[in-house]
């Protein structure tokens, strides 16, 4: 299967808080709300949306076409992917500006409090598909995951205008996005990834109710946290995934991207969407026991292992003949 990932690129500047951030917040206030928090970590990590989950798919063996806006600084993160199994042939290279950078502070409860500047995602709006498929050929899935809101709604426009299936994954641009423009791309979509919070934005932001966004979409993917995954097939039984138990919670950044990535490859195994939802749990472990979203590693022994002692053997046998992961 060939998977086209468009999506966000940034610098991760991740932060911890000793504390939990409810205990200095005054609902009462909340319109006046002004607060800081004294961190004692600071870490610098690569991350993005689109990035993370082309990373998480060429760790598990793919080679995912990843389609963003990049800066001048791209050189050191290109060979990083590039080794990981990533094609970055079509990245867009901003002559001018750096590539984004994402902050986040996460607290003892893995609560978080982030923010985004877009940098050189800005020009990602002027990437075109056609000359891309036209030089890989067509695209048998497309994610269109947090990037510069005209980009994901050029990305729709072609996706629908082409037929090329697609992952619809608004998740951290959902606050910013006109109404609109989530509409244009859930209604369509193959796929829908949210998690629980990002389900009732959507639906606030968009006015359908549950069912009516379901309505849009051919399967509807919900991250439940430590309750693990919901996933909804119209005309089929729900499906409801736990995850593995984790060795260690180290930080809830780009575990949704993990998410993703593990699910996704298993769909392109043409696996069923239980044993999509299991590996894509797996692979989100891995990332939650790492700081940063792309330090995660394994043997495939080692992968195999801990999905049998979470999923059991038959799930680990439907899983042998494709799981090939690239070591980096």
């Amino acid at each position: 299967m060939k998977i086209a990932v468009a999506g966000s690129v940034a610098r991760d500047h991740l932060m911890t808080f000793p504390g939990k951030f409810s205990d200095a917040i005054l609902p009462d206030s909340l319109h006046k709300l002004s607060v800081s928090f004294l961190v004692d970590g600071l870490e610098i990590r690569r991350g993005g949306v689109g990035a993370n989950i082309a990373f998480g798919l060429g760790v598990m063996g793919l080679d995912p076409i990843l389609i963003a806006a990049v800066g001048k600084d791209w050189e050191d993160y290109n060979s990083w992917l590039t080794r990981h199994g990533v094609n970055t042939d079509h990245v867009l290279i901003s002559e001018n500006l750096y590539t984004a950078s994402f902050t986040v502070t996460t607290d003892t409860t893995l609560s978080q409090v982030a923010s985004f500047f877009p940098g050189a995602m800005q020009e990602a709006r002027n990437i075109e598909l056609e000359p891309i498929i036209n030089h890989v050929g067509p695209f048998d899935l497309l994610i269109i995951s947090p990037d510069d809101p005209e980009a994901m709604r050029r990305h729709t426009q072609t996706a629908k205008r082409l037929c090329i299936p697609y992952v619809a994954d608004p998740s951290q641009q959902l606050s910013s996005m006109d109404p609109e423009l989530i509409k244009e791309l859930i209604d369509g979509a193959d796929y829908l990834f949210l998690n629980e919070y990002e389900l009732e934005l959507a639906q606030s932001r968009t006015g359908w109710n549950q069912e009516e966004l379901f309505s849009k979409v051919r399967v509807q993917v919900t991250t439940l946290g430590s309750q693990g995954a919901r996933i909804q097939e119209h005309g089929k039984e729900t499906i409801m995934v736990k995850p593995p138990k984790e060795r260690v919670k180290e930080d809830p950044t780009g575990v949704g991207d993990s998410f993703r990535a593990g699910f996704l490859s298993a769909l392109s195994w043409g696996l069923n969407h239980e044993r999509c939802a299991q590996v894509g749990s797996m692979l989100a472990t891995y990332c939650l026991e790492n700081k940063g979203t792309q330090e995660y590693h394994f043997t495939r022994e080692e992968f195999l292992s801990r999905f049998e002692d979470s999923y059991g053997l038959k799930a680990t046998q439907e899983l042998e003949g494709y799981f090939r992961p690239n070591l980096g």
